[in-house]
């Protein structure tokens, strides 16, 4: 059996891993499946940590959860997604994606509440997190690293994940980088009940600005819009209404529906490096990007996949890092770059926009996943 420390077995290396989102919560439990037992910290109260929005999860995603054992639990969750529509803002037809086909053999698409991933991955990783505890400082050594947390106590590991967002204080102390870049986007996010009958993915398309809705079963839609712009509106719902009012299809009733709405200005992290010492990053935290391709969760959980693998694999904790980066790295950022194509896309003039996608558009967004048919 492969050792990652010279003096320490692999099932006893000290690994503390700082944050309790969906990369946190995945890295821990494949670290676990891979024989280590890593502590868990989570800077926020646990009722904070997961806000009650939707999510989709393209198909390598269900790959990633099928890889670290979660694939079953998720199931009984949400809805499979079988289609994706792209209408113009009249709510017209523009092209549309099987994504049955299109992810053949490597996992459903599945749009589902985000508390019930949450929930299946917090089971999964074995429940353990210490909520409300802060990272305040990173000593970094030959071989550990010392943490000391908000209350002043202090511990020593043999490696820190930093699986804390794209806000990554773990970023910030380890020196690997600053604030993450607004990309001049505004994201808004809701769960519509009694709203209309959709029954695929459906974008409607209009000036610098765009509606999704998704079926999560139940009756409930999982809405998500965008538009160019740099400041987060102080009433969303209205703001929504402004944006969308003169749209078609079925975004009307979906607007009429509308009660809270998450808001957000879109940012992205791209890094010279991943890793510094005994400290690296996973998910967002690493190489987040916008929304757009929905992308986010399936990247966090193929990083914990890989980092466990890596460490399982190799001889040394610098050699593991290595071949996880080394691995990864190409793969996200192909997602950053096609996520920067489709958003150039959105923002081309609609009628110069609407007769390329009527032709090509079916073709074009399934180029945006080809990479990621293929293991990570």
């Amino acid at each position: 059996m492969a050792v990652v420390s010279a003096s320490r077995p692999a099932g006893r290396l000290r690994i503390l891993v700082v944050g309790a989102g969906i990369a946190g919560l995945a890295v821990t439990r494949a670290l676990r499946l891979a024989g280590f037992r890593p502590e868990v910290t989570e800077r926020l109260p646990a009722a904070r940590v997961c806000g009650p929005t939707g999510i989709y999860l393209p198909g390598n995603a269900a790959r990633a959860l099928r890889e670290i054992g979660l694939d079953g639990p998720v199931r009984p969750f949400g809805q499979v997604i079988g289609r994706q529509r792209f209408l113009d803002s009249a709510g017209r037809q523009l092209c549309e994606v099987d994504l049955a086909r299109l992810w053949s053999g490597v996992g459903e698409c599945r749009a589902l509440p985000r508390p019930d991933l949450h929930r299946v991955l917090l089971s999964g990783a074995g429940g353990e997190v210490r909520y409300g505890t802060e990272v305040h400082r990173l000593d970094l050594a030959d071989g550990a690293v010392t943490v000391t947390f908000g209350a002043g106590d202090q511990a020593e590991y043999d490696l820190v994940v930093g699986a804390d967002g794209r806000r990554s204080s773990v970023r910030f102390l380890a020196a690997l980088g600053g604030p993450p870049r607004p990309v001049g986007q505004v994201v808004y996010r809701s769960v519509v009940n009694g709203g209309p009958r959709v029954t695929d993915w459906t974008s409607l398309l209009g000036q610098r600005a765009g509606f999704i809705m998704m079926p999560m079963g139940a009756g409930r839609l999982y809405c998500y819009a965008d538009e160019a712009a740099t400041t987060a509106p102080a009433d969303p719902v209205a703001r929504l209404r402004e944006l969308f009012g003169d749209y078609g299809g079925p975004v009307p009733e979906a607007l009429d529906a509308l009660d809270r709405v998450q808001v957000a200005v879109a940012d992205e992290v791209e890094l010279g490096r991943w890793s510094r010492g005994r400290v690296v990053l996973v998910g967002d935290a690493a190489h987040a990007t916008a929304p757009t391709l929905s992308e986010g969760a399936a990247m966090a959980i193929e990083d914990a996949v890989v980092l466990a693998a890596a460490l399982r694999a190799t001889d040394t904790v610098g050699e593991a890092l290595t071949a996880y980066e080394s691995r990864r790295r190409p793969r996200t950022k192909w997602v950053l770059d096609r996520t920067r194509d489709r958003d150039r896309t959105r923002d081309v003039p609609p009628a110069l926009r609407d007769p390329l996608l009527r032709g090509r558009g079916g073709r074009i967004f399934q180029e945006h996943y080809r990479l990621l048919l293929d293991p990570a």
